[in-house]
């Protein structure tokens, strides 16, 4: 079986989602869209579709022509009722291609911040490994409603829609699980993080970010290999 990823600049890449498919036997494929705007995809040999996160806005659609794309695949796959992860941008792809509205949010995520679940997420499959509070890694401006049929999952005081799951297997995650402290680093350094980062004029401390890091990086690693665990076996199912 093989997991077809999106992946909309390089920086954003598996993290350790990349293990957990290697020690649930799954194949992946790298769709780099930063290469290639108009790749061809073909589902038929496709067992599952994870979507990546990236600067651009799903509305964005003129100046990235991707966009357009992944959304007819999104709208494709979920017909074909195959599990789909987004993290991010790929979150705000999902809830677009369902109907649901991406706008700015009231405030920018960048940083360690608290996420609390829902008590419907106590219930879920992959949502029931988390605490009732986690700190988890954020890096967003805009945010989603959630989609007509979907269950609301997790939320955070300055962003109500955290995620959500549509179906028995499409899920949409606002926050970063996947990353390392290494990933955080790097992303920190990237040249147009840096400027966003700027333009906060000092809301955003970078080093406070760097320093937090080691306090909550090894929760974060062991929370996201229960849950990803939980999505590659909807994959093999």
């Amino acid at each position: 079986m093989k997991v077809l990823v999106l992946r909309h600049v390089p920086h954003e890449h598996l993290g350790t989602l990349f293990h957990t498919l290697k020690a649930n036997d799954l194949n992946y494929e790298y769709i780099n869209l930063y290469e290639d705007e108009n790749p061809n995809i073909q589902l038929d040999d496709i067992s599952g579709l994870i979507i990546l996160g990236g600067p651009m806005n799903v509305y964005e659609t003129d100046k990235y022509a991707f966009l357009k794309m992944e959304d007819r695949l999104i709208k494709e796959t979920v017909e074909k009722d195959m599990p789909i992860l987004g993290i991010c941008l790929g979150a705000q792809l999902i809830a677009k291609a369902l109907g649901a509205r991406v706008m700015k949010n009231k405030e920018k995520e960048i940083g360690w911040y608290p996420l609390s679940i829902t008590e419907e997420a106590s219930k879920d499959k992959l949502f029931k490994h988390f605490k009732t509070e986690e700190t988890v890694f954020q890096w967003h401006g805009d945010t989603f409603e959630i989609p007509e049929g979907a269950v609301h999952l997790a939320k955070s005081p300055l962003c109500l829609n955290q995620a959500f799951r549509y179906s028995t297997n499409v899920y949409g995650l606002q926050f970063h699980i996947e990353v390392t402290q290494e990933m955080v680093s790097e992303w920190l350094n990237v040249t147009e993080n840096k400027e966003e980062v700027m333009s906060l004029k000092g809301k955003i401390e970078p080093e406070a970010i760097k320093e937090k890091g080691p306090q909550f990086i090894a929760n974060l690693n062991s929370l996201a290999e229960k849950v990803f665990n939980e999505f590659c076996r909807l994959i093999g199912k």
